[in-house]
């Protein structure tokens, strides 16, 4: 084979496999949450589109997933009296949410991220039996980060 057609086949091969190394196609994020965890399929991605595709395991309450930019651990986000976190509070940018989706079912939204540290939540507060219980209290956060 001449070098020229060589170039050609290798830029050619090149330009088909580029879109599978990432990029502008973005990545896909499986989010578990049951009582009382969230897992992720991966805690780091790469900047730019990332789908959270989230699915409740319950197995008897309905929950939301809350992506939080922040440099804070994510035991230290600041919250309220009854335990929520304070979306709007100081050391937080609040990205977007899933809202409260039943026992069952999946949801997916997808979000333009930059690189930094991130806490995935479930910001749900439940009035049991004349007791509050939240969610991200109990444990449904997890770190995620963007590279």
């Amino acid at each position: 084979m001449s070098r020229p057609r060589v170039v050609v086949t290798l830029l050619a091969t090149f330009a088909l496999l580029a879109p599978a190394c990432g990029g502008d196609d973005g990545a896909s994020v499986d989010v578990t949450l049951q009582e009382f965890a969230i897992s992720a399929s991966t805690t780091s991605v790469g900047a730019g589109d990332v789908t959270f595709n989230a699915t409740n395991d319950g197995p008897n309450d309905p929950h939301e997933l809350v992506v939080i930019k922040t440099d804070l651990g994510i035991t230290e986000l600041p919250t309220g009296d009854d335990g929520a976190v304070l979306e709007d509070g100081e050391g937080i940018e609040l990205i977007g949410e899933i809202e409260e989706f039943d026992v069952g079912t999946s949801e997916s939204a997808t979000y333009d991220l930059d690189a930094g540290a991130y806490v995935l939540i479930c910001n749900i507060v439940e009035d049991e039996d004349g007791e509050l219980e939240s969610h991200y209290q109990e444990g449904m956060r997890t770190a995620f980060t963007v590279t």
